[in-house]
């Protein structure tokens, strides 16, 4: 790699994760060869939104061991992943901030939106007392992956659930340096960013994708769980990627071959209104997780799941919507235990 001439995403994606890491990340996706050929010393939003998200791809393939099998069985059958989205978790309290971070999603969208993310649609998920938002780039939203940011209404929920998720979210720190909100500033700005700006302020970033609050009482976790599943991990994990999607041609076919062979399948597939979109996902793997008082307990983490999109007659390219039904049963995945 030429030093005076580096490839942005590259390099990126190599000072965030180190280089044997780097090089399976970028082996195994398949990438827009209009992003991987960026080279100079300016990042373009688009160029450090791609190597966020490959970076966080990585991430959860780390925590979740049948995702990182399957990984591992596409690059062997001589495929790629094209990574659709990834979604997160964030918690609302009744009033104010969450602990050191903006409430529910702002602790996201001030990182999305100046790297060129979009509102694109809403999603009520009012069964879950949550609300669903898809953000798409706005300079390739086919090329760089989706996020799917929800959250957790607390003030729909009782006040002794209120006042655990207080206690428990309000513990919450924010990883963001003086480094990367300088970076987020410049590009919401509009502002060139060199390359050595966004490598010191990667990690940083990518460190916002995690869990923030100091480890819950195993009482106040079973409080939280006995009432929402999904606060119940949100305790656990935090913000951390609750899923990491791959876009393949025909899910429906990839499914029933994975079944087969015993993976982890969850029993039936998500079906849009419209019939475009088609969704399923591996069970969430489960994990070790330190409670306060050092008590250890084996709770849901985060999983893979798959997509197929079909072309949107009006618009002539694909449909990237989501859909409330898809998404509240894909949720389950981390409750099936």
């Amino acid at each position: 790699m030429s030093l005076e001439n580096p490839a942005v995403i590259s390099v990126l994606v190599e000072g965030a994760l180190g280089v044997e890491a780097a090089r399976g990340a970028l082996d195994a996706l398949d990438v827009d060869p209009v992003l991987m050929a960026q080279r100079g010393r300016q990042v373009s939003r688009a160029a450090f939104a791609m190597a966020m998200n490959i970076a966080l791809f990585q991430n959860l393939l780390t925590r979740v061991p049948s995702g990182a099998a399957y990984v591992a069985d596409r690059v062997a059958r001589g495929g790629r992943i094209m990574f659709d989205h990834g979604a997160l978790r964030t918690v609302r309290l009744v009033e104010g901030p969450t602990g050191e971070l903006p409430p529910g999603e702002d602790a996201f969208t001030r990182i999305l939106l100046p790297l060129g993310y979009e509102l694109a649609a809403v999603y009520p998920l009012d069964r879950l007392r949550m609300t669903g938002r898809a953000y798409r780039h706005a300079d390739m939203a086919e090329a760089v992956p989706q996020f799917f940011l929800s959250e957790l209404h607390v003030d729909r929920f009782d006040p002794e659930f209120a006042e655990v998720a207080a206690r428990v979210f309000g513990t919450s720190r924010d990883p963001l340096t003086a480094e990367a909100r300088a970076v987020l500033g410049k590009y919401a700005e509009e502002r060139p960013v060199s390359l050595d700006e966004a490598m010191k302020a990667l990690p940083a970033i990518i460190a916002a994708f995690d869990c923030q609050h100091a480890p819950a009482s195993i009482e106040d976790y079973e409080l939280l769980l006995s009432r929402s599943h999904e606060a119940g991990w949100i305790a656990t994990e935090g913000n951390a990627f609750n899923h990491a999607t791959d876009r393949v041609a025909d899910v429906a076919a990839l499914a029933e071959r994975l079944k087969a062979e015993d993976w982890p399948m969850k029993d039936r597939l998500e079906i849009s209104r419209t019939g475009r979109v088609r969704q399923t996902a591996f069970r969430a793997d489960t994990v070790d997780r330190l409670f306060a008082g050092n008590e250890m307990r084996r709770v849901p983490g985060s999983f893979y799941e798959f997509i197929s999109r079909d072309i949107d007659p009006e618009t002539g390219g694909l449909d990237l919507a989501f859909d409330t039904g898809n998404a509240t049963g894909i949720f389950a995945m981390t409750s099936a235990h």
